[in-house]
């Protein structure tokens, strides 16, 4: 029998996890100085705090063996625990609270995907306690930061708003907006076409198709539209926004504002947005997140609702955005020093002068030697794993030292 990870799990080899510690170490020291904290929440959820709401749905959480008090799952993303996990625990702190994360999430794949991905790795940011654009923008300029310090190639932010699409849809019937929704999300514009609708829905269904393109373009498109008074002071946040993050980078932002963007999960009332990369011809997910300023209040003990905002990087679709690069690690570190007993009396002498050298720096990496090879195939060990410095220790404690050249 061959013994294999079940589906939709995977292993990762040295040489990955090398790559992707890369690209979370430098994620975690960006969070670090905009003054975001870590916070490590529980794997392991009560499936109704995971679902509070309709946020997250049943079929989407690994659901665990029901015990006595509940059943419970894993989690499939992290703002619904950090968002529990401040409410609950932190309500004492300063606010705003500026929290970082790097974690699995767990997700059910969806119908007649067997085998789907099941096991995913994410780094992101939650600024809890924070309403309007100014905090909008930090999240969004922040994300900016994340994608250009990684050296991602040729990346963008689509920015959409829940709330204004929210009201965009509201001119159908209930029945036909489910169906809306589902093509917009799905990007199925064909489905409309071929719906028998009525013509001046058919046209405004598919008229949302349309509202993707360049902040200015398509605000303009949607000034021309019948807008509640919500929806009209949603346009004028838009354009606020959009105009500050403009007057804060060095650059403009790659932005497309794509008000047919709608998120997996449901919990979101204003800002959405997804980072892409379009390389190689390829188009990767690098991150999504959004404004969310109801979900505390599911969690608070009173119901008190209280503004979040923040986003989560896709680990495996920036690593792949980067494999093509010159910005990952190519190999595993090196160790430095393989230190050798010239004779099996002298392998007390060996592990005492390897903890020196590991005691003499904590970056520094030393390997022992465990016996049974000659010196040329232990040189040979050396060259092929680029281990720079042998120690040759003699019984009494001494040593003498060679460099190797590969």
């Amino acid at each position: 029998m061959t013994y294999q990870p079940p589906a939709g799990a995977r292993d990762l080899l040295p040489l990955e996890v090398a790559q992707k510690a890369w690209i979370n170490d430098r994620l975690q020291q960006i969070f670090r100085q905009h003054g975001y904290s870590r916070i490590v929440t529980s794997t392991l959820e009560w499936l109704d705090t995971l679902t509070a709401g309709g946020a997250i749905k049943p079929s989407t959480v690994i659901q665990l063996k029901d015990n006595l008090e509940g059943t419970l799952g894993l989690r499939p993303e992290m703002t619904a625990s950090i968002a529990r996990a401040a409410v609950t625990r932190m309500a004492g702190n300063i606010y705003p609270q500026r929290l970082c994360y790097r974690a699995n999430v767990f997700r059910n794949p969806p119908k007649n995907y067997d085998g789907g991905q099941l096991e995913f790795y994410q780094a992101g940011v939650e600024l809890l306690f924070a309403g309007g654009i100014i905090a909008d923008a930090e999240i969004l300029l922040l994300l900016a930061n994340c994608l250009q310090d990684l050296g991602i190639p040729d990346w963008q932010i689509l920015l959409g708003d829940a709330g204004l699409t929210r009201s965009l849809l509201s001119v159908f019937p209930p029945n036909i907006r489910k169906q809306v929704r589902y093509c917009l999300a799905n990007l199925d514009r064909i489905t409309l076409e071929n719906w028998d609708l009525e013509p001046d829905l058919k046209a405004r269904a598919l008229m949302l198709f349309e509202l993707r393109g360049t902040p200015e373009t398509v605000l303009k498109k949607v000034t021309t539209l019948d807008l509640d008074p919500t929806a009209e002071a949603t346009v004028i946040n838009l354009q606020s926004l959009i105009d500050l993050l403009n007057r804060s980078s060095k650059n403009p932002l790659p932005i497309t504002l794509d008000l047919s963007l709608l998120q997996t999960f449901d919990y979101y009332t204003g800002i959405v947005f997804e980072a892409v990369s379009f390389h190689d011809n390829q188009c990767y997910l690098l991150g999504q997140g959004g404004r969310y300023d109801r979900l505390l209040g599911l969690y608070h003990p009173q119901q008190e609702s209280s503004p979040g905002v923040g986003f989560s990087l896709n680990i495996e679709d920036l690593h792949s955005a980067l494999i093509t690069t010159t910005r990952l690690p190519q190999q595993t570190p090196a160790s430095d020093w393989l230190v050798v007993a010239d004779t099996a009396e002298a392998q007390v002498a060996a592990f005492c002068h390897a903890e020196t050298l590991r005691n003499s720096n904590p970056e520094i990496r030393v390997e022992l030697d465990l016996g049974a090879r000659d010196p040329e195939a232990i040189r040979e060990y050396a060259r092929t794993c680029r281990i720079k410095n042998i120690a040759w220790i003699k019984l009494d404690g001494t040593y003498c030292v060679e460099n190797i050249s590969y």
